[in-house]
Order: C-alpha cells, then structure tokens, then sequence
C-alpha cells in the first residue's frame, strides 16, 4: 500500500475485530486481495428448515468484482460473484430470499439472502517456548453482504469469465467460449453486495512472556522460530485420460504460457509474502 488515501470499510459491531484488533484491517484493497487470491472462499448462511439449527458453510469459488465498474481496483467497493449449480441449495434460498417479504427479520424487502464469506492464508507457523503462546501467521478476510441471483445474460457472462480467470489468470480466452445453451441453465452465479467486512493479518516471529524468556533453563533446552508456510502450485501435468486410446486425452504438445506463468508467478508471490512476514517487526 501507498502513503495515500485508501478506502476502508466502516467499523460496526457486526465486522469490529476486538481480540488482538492490533492485526486488524479495515482496507478494502489488503480484505479483497485476501479474497481473490484465494482459490477457495467459504460461504455461511442459515435456513429456515427449523429441523437444522446449523449454520452452512459452503466451500465455492468466489471473485471480488464490479460489473457496474469493470474498471475500478481491489481497493474500491466490489461485489462477489460466487459461482454454483442451478439447483443447489444456496441458490434456491438466494432466489427465494429475493421474493419473500413475511420475515420481520428482514430489514429491507427483497435485498438478498444474508451471507458471510470467508478466506485464511496461513503464512507461517510460529514455535515458543511455550504451548500458550504458539501462533500462526495468517492473513484472514470476512465479508459481509445479500446474496442475489445474477439474471442479466451480460452480466453472468462477464461474471463467469471473472470467475475463471479467478482460478487462472486468463483462462477464459483459452477455452471453448462461451458456453453453450445447457452450461448456461444448469450455473448460477450469485451476486453479493458487500455491506461490511474486516481482515486480520498476523505477522512476525515468536513473542514469547517475560516469564519464560527470563529462565534460561528452559531457553537452553526449548527451540523458538518459524516454519514459514506458503501454497506452491507444481509444474503443470498433461491430462492422459483415463486409458490408453480413450479419446480424452489432452492434445497440445505444449503448456500454454498463460498456465505456466500463472503458476510460477503464484508461487512466487506466497514464498516472498511468507518469507517476508517472518522478518516483518511491525507488530512486535
């Protein structure tokens, strides 16, 4: 981030961090980054099916995005597109949740299905002198927001290619496009529309009690450091279908560029983070 002005989400009692709001972040741009660098999003939200007190959380793949502001920065307001199946329950209730207005409950007619999406990168695990005191290094966002059904044919076509270029950059342009008549009726996309949200990032090496640190009989014996952590994605395998001669087997001799600098280029940038937050003193 820069010296300059950056957008934040407002502070509430439903998004306040309050145990250790030392590594608490309000910053759009430090939450969304969290978000679409996350292969995987998880989405709670409760029903009305009165024989299931659970909340559901769903693992999906998700992207912070603005259709209205194609343009506009992870550090600007966005959206999250989720994409799922036509008929899942998620969507039924999202489609459902747009219609029905008997709730009390429900602040505003018709403005969406309450959700709470969800990411951790665990960055480093962190070894003290004691259990107590153990930690991890991770960056965490939480959004908060109405989820609705994307009708407009436009905007899930936009939708799912940001979708996919989500889980590899650029990817859309080098698959069969767009899709067909049947991929269409049978995905749904969900648009989120943010009201709040909150991250909490930890960073650094172990902070041990004066206690401990002061007994050096346990210092002599008791190993402190970091075991820096970050995903790595592998070199790319070929597909070679199921059995030999099946007719599914991938038939480009070569990884496309746009697949192999996702990958290296991913790897890259969780390494250097990881490596980074070990040194990072900023918190100590």
């Amino acid at each position: 981030m820069g010296h300059g002005r950056t957008l934040e989400y407002p502070k509430t009692p439903i998004n306040k961090v309050n145990r250790y709001n030392q590594r608490a972040t309000y910053d759009l741009e430090q939450i969304h980054t969290i978000i679409n660098t996350s292969t995987v999003v998880h989405v709670s939200f409760n029903t009305p099916d009165p024989g299931n007190p659970f909340p559901v959380t769903l693992p999906m793949v998700g992207v912070a995005a603005s259709f209205d502001h194609p343009s506009a920065s992870l550090g600007e307001p966005l959206d999250v597109y989720l994409h799922g199946y036509v008929s899942s329950r998620l969507m039924n209730l999202s489609r459902n949740a747009e219609t029905d207005t008997s709730s009390p409950d429900t602040p505003t007619p018709a403005q969406g299905l309450p959700v709470t999406i969800s990411a951790t990168k665990v960055d480093g695990l962190i070894l003290t002198l004691t259990p107590n005191t153990h930690d991890v290094n991770y960056r965490s966002a939480v959004l908060y927001g109405y989820a609705t059904l994307v009708t407009s044919v436009e905007e899930k076509l936009w939708a799912m290619e940001m979708v996919t270029n989500s889980v590899v950059a650029g990817r859309w342009a080098h698959t069969r496009v767009p899709p067909d008549a049947a991929e269409m009726s049978s995905t749904s996309i969900l648009k989120v529309r943010v009201v709040g949200g909150s991250g909490k990032i930890r960073v650094g090496g172990p902070r041990d009690e004066k206690k401990d640190l002061d007994r050096a009989d346990i210092r002599s014996k008791v190993w402190t450091g970091t075991i820096p952590v970050w995903e790595t994605f592998g070199e790319p395998v070929p597909y070679e279908g199921v059995s030999a001669g099946d007719g599914k087997a991938n038939l480009v001799s070569l990884v496309p560029e746009h697949v192999v600098g996702f990958a290296q280029q991913r790897s890259m940038e969780n390494e250097r983070y990881a490596l980074a937050a070990v040194e990072d003193r900023s918190q100590d």
